[in-house]
């Protein structure tokens, strides 16, 4: 389906704007979007009883993408930004077609990383199923030249944050496990290329200290979906009333809650919701 440019209806200037993430690192663009669009109204729903996504396979991954997609359109979202750098990099080419609304997705910051290194060396967290998309492959030909990447799965990230757990002993061995071998082999800066991942970024910076610098996105993406919004002609009038973010989860919601409180300052209940698609229901019968 092509979308136009054609001005949008009065009724969908005043819709909210939907945030989707397989769990609770999209929240890290919520925070970041809402404070570039103040005067926005935001529904933000994680795909918790599927998480991780990076651990699917890529027609999964497409299909829960594409039926979040149109739950979304029901909700009545005037734009989605699929906050997953996983259901991005697997998906969202095919998933435009067929939705009726605006699409923003996210990546891993490629091109800023090879404008901050000074060594032409850096190194990118992202999961097993990002780092083998075509997508990521792409970016890495139109934007990495002059650097060499390494690129290391954050295998056991998601999971630790999902759990509430961005600090712990454990924690921090395994990141140092992921870290050190990029230091060693010269690398002076990590791409985060998951949205969960800018929650590590106090242990991140205390493992490497001034080493390294740490790309984060979120405030790229904000500005994208800003753009996108007037492109279309669907930013939300001044003296439009905004409405709390609205949270929604397939799972159970009470992180979601927790950390929405903890990051965002909302006190906010988490609506628990269901979003069939055949792939998914084959997973959870299995």
């Amino acid at each position: 389906m092509t979308m136009t440019n054609q001005p949008a209806a009065p009724a969908m200037h005043a819709a909210p704007v939907g945030i989707f993430d397989s769990g609770l690192g999209g929240l890290s663009v919520l925070r970041a979007v809402r404070a570039h669009l103040p005067g926005e109204s935001f529904v933000y729903t994680a795909d918790t009883r599927y998480i991780p996504y990076g651990e699917r396979d890529d027609a999964f991954i497409t299909e829960r993408t594409l039926a979040i997609g149109e739950w979304f359109v029901r909700q009545g979202a005037k734009a989605l930004v699929v906050a997953c750098n996983t259901a991005t990099a697997q998906s969202i080419a095919a998933v435009r077609e067929h939705l009726a609304i605006p699409l923003v997705g996210v990546e891993p910051g490629i091109k800023p990383a090879v404008q901050q290194s000074a060594s032409g060396v850096a190194g990118v967290l992202a999961t097993q199923a990002t780092l083998r998309s075509a997508r990521f492959q792409a970016l890495l030909e139109r934007h990495g030249a002059g650097c060499r990447f390494i690129c290391q799965p954050g295998h056991g990230l998601v999971q630790a944050i999902e759990n509430g757990d961005t600090g712990s002993p454990a924690l921090r061995a395994l990141l140092d496990s992921y870290l050190q071998p990029m230091l060693d082999d010269g690398a002076d800066t990590v791409v985060l290329g998951c949205t969960h991942y800018p929650f590590l970024t106090a242990t991140i910076r205390d493992i490497v200290g001034d080493r390294m610098a740490i790309i984060d996105t979120s405030d790229a993406i904000a500005l994208q979906l800003a753009r996108v919004l007037d492109q279309h002609g669907l930013r939300a009038p001044d003296g439009t009333p905004v409405a709390s973010p609205r949270f929604c989860s397939t799972g159970d919601g009470r992180q979601l809650q927790a950390l929405a409180s903890t990051l965002l300052g909302l006190d906010a209940p988490v609506e628990s919701v269901t979003i069939s698609s055949p792939n998914a229901r084959a997973c959870a019968t299995a």
